[in-house]
């Protein structure tokens, strides 16, 4: 299975942590903890590749990378 970049934020509004997959549109998943968010995103993709595969529909590389930020003086 691909590989594809997975974000994973804490909501102070939602106390908990939301996962999301950019290269997956409106592919996301919530958890109390970012362990759950992060295995609730597990199934949300695999959910998210498995209809689009039924449907017919293209399935994108991933290709979201994030921006490394190193702290000055390092």
């Amino acid at each position: 299975m691909r590989n594809y970049h997975i974000n994973i934020l804490y909501t102070e509004e939602d106390e908990g942590y939301i996962a999301d997959i950019p290269d997956l549109q409106a592919c996301s998943a919530y958890g109390d903890t970012a362990e759950e968010a992060l295995r609730e995103v597990g199934i949300a993709k695999s959910a998210w590749l498995e209809a689009a595969k039924a449907e017919g529909k293209p399935i994108p590389e991933p290709r979201y990378r994030p921006a490394i930020y190193q702290a000055s003086g390092a």
